[in-house]
């Protein structure tokens, strides 16, 4: 019989590092794929993306509505508790032999909590990650601990994962998944990438992704008003806004990024764009500016600048790529200058993305296919 590997997304950024991985099982003859599609997916708001999934050829095997109308810590509570009533449903019905998890969403906790009552050994991918401004990072290192078989894409990552008390042989080094996902994309040109946006790009173009803050002491409203009041004094670049997840008073961030576009000709969002065309902004772009992980993971790959807003990724290994600001207007705009610099261009001629090169899906897969699972469930603590 196939081995049942079940994975699970909850998130368009998710899904695309993890559709490398998807292909390779659904196109096996040893593997059967199960999918789960939760979270943002299956929001409108957010551009029911659970369609890109389809529409990659993706069979659906169940769909768990989990979100509330509400992004307090309450409403996010209330989701967390919604979703493990859904996996546990899911789970029972799709009994799988592998659970896939990815990184550190409040989604992937609540299903690796499930899982363990279900006595379903987990894979988890992109563990032993550090993420100072974040919830996040708990919820990561309490995934680490519950799953069973662990894909870091650093050395430091798996000597963090040993640390957490698992078991070496069955860690392994990976690479990233961002670095993969760009090598299987064929990237579309700077006109047609205008035409399929409606935009006709400025001299210089940035792409805009800001998250929510969870443990700043700064809210995520004053860091956002003091990158947009740096942003209006832009007047020969195209801002390409991305919406951000959906974490506590992530619907704040949407609401300020829209009335700033509305005034602003040269600034564009997107509730989503889809892996394609999100890095195909990101190749013909300037730079990217925000606080999102892909400024760290996959812009130095295609050579890019990101400036690093805040504490949100504090802790992830960085490129010489990436300049690091101060959520004030004053750091932005010095920020900004640096990476528009002669200087700067030249560093990132020579930047080399510390999350490896391409192959990380194959290697994942092609562990998943062979380990054996007898006794895998049973974890001992490995003391350093």
């Amino acid at each position: 019989m196939k081995r049942k590997i079940c994975i699970l997304t909850g998130t368009r950024a998710e899904y695309g590092l993890l559709k490398g991985i998807l292909g390779i099982i659904k196109n096996s003859s040893d593997l059967e794929l199960q999918l789960i599609v939760t979270g943002m997916h299956l929001s409108p708001e957010f551009g029911l993306t659970y369609k890109f999934v389809q529409n990659d050829g993706f069979h659906i095997d169940r769909k768990v509505e989990i979100l509330m109308s509400s992004d307090t810590p309450v409403g996010i509570s209330k989701s967390m508790g919604i979703a493990m009533i859904g996996f546990a449903e899911a789970l029972d019905d799709l009994k799988p032999d592998l659970l896939v998890l990815l990184g550190d969403r409040f989604e992937s906790f609540a299903a690796a909590a499930v899982a363990q009552l279900f006595r379903i050994p987990i894979a988890h991918l992109h563990g032993g990650e550090i993420t100072e401004g974040l919830v996040d990072e708990a919820y990561r290192h309490s995934i680490t601990k519950m799953s069973h078989l662990h894909f870091v894409a650093a050395p430091t990552y798996y000597d963090r994962v040993a640390q957490l008390g698992e078991d070496p042989e069955h860690i392994y080094l990976v690479g990233g998944l961002g670095v993969d996902r760009i090598s299987a994309i064929k990237l579309i040109d700077k006109k047609s990438l205008q035409d399929k946006l409606g935009i006709t790009f400025e001299k210089r173009v940035l792409l805009v992704t800001f998250h929510p803050v969870t443990l700043d002491k700064s809210s995520a409203l004053e860091q956002l008003r003091e990158l947009l009041k740096a942003l209006g004094e832009l007047n020969d670049v195209t801002l390409i806004f991305t919406y951000p997840n959906t974490d506590t008073d992530g619907r704040i961030i949407i609401d300020l990024i829209v009335k700033f576009v509305s005034k602003n000709k040269n600034a564009h969002v997107f509730s989503t764009m889809g892996e394609e065309l999100y890095l195909s902004c990101l190749a013909v772009s300037d730079g990217v500016i925000g606080n999102s992980s892909s400024g760290l993971l996959e812009a130095p790959t295609l050579r890019k600048g990101a400036i690093n807003i805040g504490d949100r990724q504090k802790g992830r290994l960085q490129a010489s790529s990436v300049i690091n600001s101060e959520p004030n207007y004053l750091s932005i705009s010095s920020a900004i200058e640096i990476l528009f610099s002669p200087e700067f261009q030249d560093i990132l001629e020579k930047t080399k993305n510390p999350y490896g090169s391409d192959g990380a899906s194959k290697k994942i897969v092609n562990i998943l296919k062979n380990i054996s699972l007898d006794g895998l469930i049973k974890k001992k603590f490995h003391d350093q």
